[in-house]
């Protein structure tokens, strides 16, 4: 069987990039198994254009956010299912000096495409904020779990996916491409997340795992808005509430942990004033960060026709939409991304 291209898993990464390609008219084949997927499946899927302890904007905010919720849409479109979940999302402030260093923010013009409204007086009783806070646009979070599933239904009818383990030993080389087992292929791209640390062509990039744990609870409120300081808030349309997330870049035993349990229900309980029933799911997953926390992306320096999309870290869902394209230039058009995200920074 020959493929234009030859993908190494389907987590976010891989369902954005094959999208694309398929979009080119190019044909490919993509090695996936679900399980592996674990660090995209776990995720809240948040797409925050502010951020941090500063409220900075998001890096390359003005390229990623217009291209977020249309290409998500487009894939709600083509699988005909719901995973995009636009909402705004509530930042309490911590101090009237708080609020008034953003009401001078007001005015910013590099912000204001993303402020909703600032509000001088608690919006929310549950919340503590009894200086108000900032409502911001163009915000929501994605249900990878939908996205996932759904597009793997769809790449298994059109033949263009195995849910098989990837051995790269079996992995062949020739003048005008690849060969793995009976799939020949013009490159292949890695899009595996922590398994691309495994294989003997990237495993010395500098990747920096990093845990996170998140918990789905019982608790009355149900804003549509995001609350979010210190942790997130979000009201899941099973009535759930989902809350994170925790970074450990020390602690990357597989399993939820008591310790991270414990932080993230003291946290929520200085943010939202209501008690919590139970912790109904506690879940984990090792993200795919980089050390510079910029994701990797580029072609081999020696091997022509392997090349790497790979190391969104916590920002999958808001990074892969462009990056996506800047990927399917290289592939395509041969066109190196920018200096920021490209291999060869690193190799």
């Amino acid at each position: 069987m020959e493929v234009d291209f030859l993908l190494i898993g389907q987590g976010l990464a891989g369902t954005a990039l094959s999208h694309r390609i398929l979009s080119k008219g190019k044909s490919l084949m993509i090695y996936d198994l679900p399980e592996s997927n674990k660090s995209s499946r776990v995720a809240a899927g948040l797409y925050n254009p502010v951020t941090g302890k500063k409220m900075v904007r998001t890096w390359l905010a003005d390229q990623l956010f217009p291209e977020i919720e249309p290409f998500y849409t487009d894939l709600e479109n083509l699988l005909g299912a719901k995973f995009l979940m636009k909402r705004p999302i509530y930042r309490p402030f911590l101090s009237i000096e708080e609020q008034n260093e953003w009401m001078g923010h007001s005015g910013d013009p590099l912000l204001q495409p993303f402020f909703e409204k600032i509000y001088t007086r608690p919006l929310f009783e549950e919340v503590v904020n009894p200086y108000g806070g900032i409502l911001l646009k163009n915000a929501g979070y994605l249900d990878i779990n939908t996205l996932l599933d759904s597009y793997a239904a769809y790449l298994l009818e059109k033949g263009c996916l195995r849910q098989e383990k990837w051995d790269e030993n079996k992995l062949k080389f020739e003048d005008n491409g690849v060969v793995y087992e009976d799939i020949r292929a013009s490159a292949i791209v890695y899009c595996n997340g922590l398994g691309a640390m495994e294989s003997s062509f990237f495993n010395r990039l500098p990747f920096a795992p990093v845990k996170g744990e998140i918990l789905d609870i019982a608790q009355e409120f149900h804003p549509d808005a995001i609350i979010n300081r210190g942790v997130f808030r979000i009201s899941l349309p099973n009535g759930l509430k989902r809350v994170g997330s925790t970074y450990s870049w020390h602690d990357l035993d597989t399993g939820p942990t008591e310790r991270a349990k414990i932080e993230l229900v003291e946290k929520l309980e200085k943010l939202v004033k209501i008690p919590q029933k139970e912790v109904i799911f506690h879940k984990y997953g090792i993200r795919p960060a980089t050390k510079d926390r910029k994701p990797f992306l580029g072609k081999h320096p020696t091997q022509e026709r392997v090349y790497i999309f790979n190391g969104f870290g916590a920002k999958g869902v808001s990074l892969v939409p462009y990056l996506s394209s800047k990927m399917i230039e290289l592939l395509i058009e041969g066109k190196e991304p920018q200096k920021e995200v490209n291999i060869m920074r690193c190799m």
